[in-house]
């Protein structure tokens, strides 16, 4: 009882560290709310303690924190990612490029979704993100420059975050009928 009560709370705060990952767009300021001693840096005013540290993937290509990753950091994305190496072996595993898992999560906790950034890089989907794919990573990031400006916001990043969906004039989810084609109406005879 005691595992699956810790294993739901892990995945409650992961659950909660992506949205809060997603939801740093609405912030209007960079993420983790500034440098050292700026706001909400270590010792800096406006430090709630409440705060999910940002994805060390993310802080590691936007060098300057500004929540953007202009063209000179996409430029620079195979050294900035070399940089999340703690180990040397030339590759970023989910240790490396994710914030670590809370200190009381069970081993086998599950991560949260991953991030568009982390699926642009990894190429082959294996997880790691391996020596071929850090020296291809200007040329991933790149893909997901949706507007073609040379920048990455953190909606192309990250995502948008799910909105509400859409609804039709009596107030249903205006989807189009029910998933797979199956046909809409009384059956068949009635």
């Amino acid at each position: 009882m005691k595992t699956k009560m810790k294993t739901m709370l892990a995945m409650l705060a992961f659950g909660t560290s992506a949205l809060v990952a997603v939801a740093q767009d609405d912030s209007g300021g960079p993420p983790g709310g500034g440098g050292q001693g700026g706001p909400g840096g270590p010792g800096g005013p406006g430090r709630s303690g409440h705060h999910h540290p940002p994805l060390p993937i993310v802080m590691a290509l936007d060098a300057n924190h500004d929540g953007v990753i202009d063209s000179n950091e996409i430029a620079n994305a195979s050294a900035a990612l070399k940089s999340l190496d703690k180990n040397g072996d030339g590759q970023l595993t989910a240790d490396e490029y994710l914030p670590p898992l809370p200190k009381d999560a069970p081993a086998d906790a599950p991560r949260p979704p991953t991030p568009l950034i982390v699926k642009a890089l990894d190429a082959n989907g294996d997880g790691v993100i391996d020596a071929s794919e850090i020296a291809n990573a200007s040329a991933a990031l790149a893909t997901l420059d949706k507007n073609g400006d040379g920048q990455l916001t953190r909606d192309e990043y990250l995502g948008k975050r799910p909105g509400p969906p859409p609804q039709d004039s009596n107030g249903g989810n205006g989807g189009g009928g029910p998933p797979d084609g199956a046909p809409t109406g009384p059956p068949p005879g009635q």
